[in-house]
């Protein structure tokens, strides 16, 4: 079993005209995720939406542009739902946290799209030249206000790059949406939220212990190194 063994959606009724091009670019999701972007062809788009092959002529020029034009419409209404969720919310860790949750169950919420977004559309050098150029630098510039807004307010380091950051918090949310597609367990994808904005804002540093608390025990490897060293020293 592979990202490909799904099936495709029945055949849809003939759609009213106005409908035609979503039900389009909705068949090209579940049929280049079945199949693959290489190996579909236009008329298995057009027999999966219900219309005839010439008709999805009318709305897009051909495979690609079918291709490009579910991107551009996914990170549009991600780029929308981005500035939604952090509109209302102050603080920069909840902030982070709003766009983590978004992010995940926006492709959690629809595999197709989420395969389509994730191996299709990566696996040609003249689309990934667009993935990077277009609107994920806008989407990238949501992360970045964010993590600014921090810096200045004490919360994050001032001295870390911050679009350096804003791409490292995306690479997480866009690898753990890749592992999720790849994954032969099934879980809830937005559940990774909260462990991504931890980490990424405490890092790995153990917390300062308390005031007047001893401190922490060494593992008996540690223990064992400093002895060694010691017992060096005093043979010098």
């Amino acid at each position: 079993m592979n990202i490909h063994s799904v099936t495709i959606a029945t055949v849809r009724a003939v759609p009213e005209r106005g409908d035609k091009r979503e039900a389009i670019l909705r068949a090209a999701i579940d049929v280049f995720a079945a199949r693959g972007f290489f190996n579909a062809q236009v008329a298995d788009v057009a027999r999966a939406a219900g219309v005839a092959a010439g008709t999805v002529y009318l709305y897009f020029r051909g495979k690609d542009d079918l291709l490009v034009s579910i991107f551009d419409r996914t990170m549009r209404e991600a780029i929308d739902a981005g500035r939604a969720c952090v509109a209302p919310l102050a603080d920069p860790v909840a902030r982070l946290r709003a766009i983590a949750r978004m992010h995940l169950e926006r492709m959690g919420s629809d595999r197709n799209l989420a395969i389509v977004f994730q191996v299709e559309l990566r696996q040609s050098t003249k689309f990934m030249a667009r993935f990077s150029a277009t609107a994920l630098r806008e989407y990238l510039g949501i992360i970045r206000a964010v993590i600014v807004d921090g810096q200045s307010g004490g919360v994050f380091r001032p001295d870390v790059n911050p679009t350096l950051a804003a791409k490292l918090f995306f690479g997480g949310l866009d690898e753990m949406a890749t592992n999720w597609i790849l994954s032969t367990r099934r879980y809830a994808l937005a559940h990774e939220a909260d462990a991504i904005v931890d980490f990424f804002t405490r890092g790995l540093h153990a917390p300062a212990p308390a005031v007047g608390a001893s401190a922490p025990r060494r593992s008996r490897g540690a223990e064992r190194t400093r002895g060694g060293r010691a017992a060096a020293s005093t043979r010098k």
